[in-house]
């Protein structure tokens, strides 16, 4: 008997039927490796070992991760855990791995940061292939000057290259979701800029970015005196920054600079 999919995990199971185009998208060859999250009725996992790769797969619900490990061949290991809590170098995984997952809409902006983050820091990742909410997915790909340019896509390019893979409707999964999904394909690369303060970085972007619609001038001004006590219009000028644009117009090259800018010597 099917299980039934719990509303508190955010389950919503892609059917069979688009199965076999999410593995088309994904283009696995023979001999890889997979780390799997989110492996739910084991669908693409059991698609996926088909085709002579080896899969970790992880699932939060015991009951279907035990159910899947009963089924699966032993090309498949499955891990029962949460993946946000989970040490991703405990796994062992053969790099460089390959990450592909069917995301809850309800974490996916986080789980796709932690993905990020493992292939940035030595857990051997080359790629992720994901499913997101379209609007998320949005988010992820998007491109400075645009309205979904924000910190999701910021941490996104530090790390990685977007694509969308293709669109999917709500009656491609069960139960039907309210809202359409998309495929996303990260191609992970080392950072294109360097941060040497990545934490005042991040803070930096979130502090801009609340305040989007006004100019980057403004939005500074009630950031940067927790810093320095260079005034917001001198950073930017040091930085190159045009103090009249809006956070949302400047490219991730620099953001970068007006970090370093402020983490200098004052």
């Amino acid at each position: 008997m099917r299980p039934r999919p719990k509303r508190r995990l955010g389950q919503h199971f892609l059917e069979p039927a688009w199965v076999d185009k999410l593995v088309a998208a994904i283009r696995p060859e023979r001999g890889q490796t997979f780390l799997e999250v989110g492996a739910g009725l084991g669908v693409l996992t059991l698609a996926l070992a088909g085709r002579d790769v080896s899969v970790t797969a992880v699932e939060i619900d015991r009951e279907l991760a035990d159910d899947l490990a009963a089924r699966a061949p032993a090309t498949v290991t499955v891990v029962t855990a949460d993946f946000l809590s989970l040490d991703v170098d405990s796994l062992a995984l053969a790099r460089p791995a390959r990450a592909v997952g069917n995301l809850p809409y309800n974490v996916s902006p986080r789980i796709l940061l932690k993905l990020l983050r493992c292939g940035a820091h030595g857990a051997g990742l080359s790629d992720a292939t994901l499913m997101l909410q379209r609007e998320v997915a949005d988010r992820v790909t998007a491109t400075p000057g645009s309205r979904d340019w924000g910190p999701l896509a910021i941490a996104t390019r530090l790390h990685a290259l977007p694509r969308r893979l293709m669109t999917l409707p709500p009656g491609a999964f069960r139960p039907m979701p309210r809202v359409r999904s998309a495929v996303v394909e990260l191609t992970l690369r080392p950072a294109p800029v360097r941060l040497r303060h990545p934490t005042l970085f991040d803070a930096l972007v979130r502090a801009l970015f609340s305040r989007r619609r006004k100019t980057t001038l403004n939005a500074l001004r009630a950031f940067a005196p927790r810093h320095t006590t260079v005034p917001a219009a001198e950073l930017l000028a040091r930085a190159g920054v045009d103090p009249r644009r809006r956070p949302e117009q400047l490219e991730l090259s620099e953001l970068a600079e007006l970090s370093e800018v402020l983490a200098a010597p004052r």
